[in-house]
């Protein structure tokens, strides 16, 4: 009950972000390869922004 007014660290909103990029990736990668490519390149930035945060 405590944590409900609790504030996301940038690292936790980078994480979500990275997750729904993934979904996006995946959705994509059967109907739009070109697209789909664009969302995971995406992803990869932001995965190297959640590991610089983390140092």
């Amino acid at each position: 009950m405590f944590g409900l007014f609790k504030k996301k660290s940038e690292v936790d909103k980078l994480q979500n972000k990275y997750k729904s990029l993934m979904k996006e990736w995946h959705a994509l990668s059967s109907i739009n390869r070109s697209e789909s490519d664009k969302k995971y390149a995406e992803a990869e930035e932001i995965a190297k922004q959640i590991e610089k945060l983390k140092l």
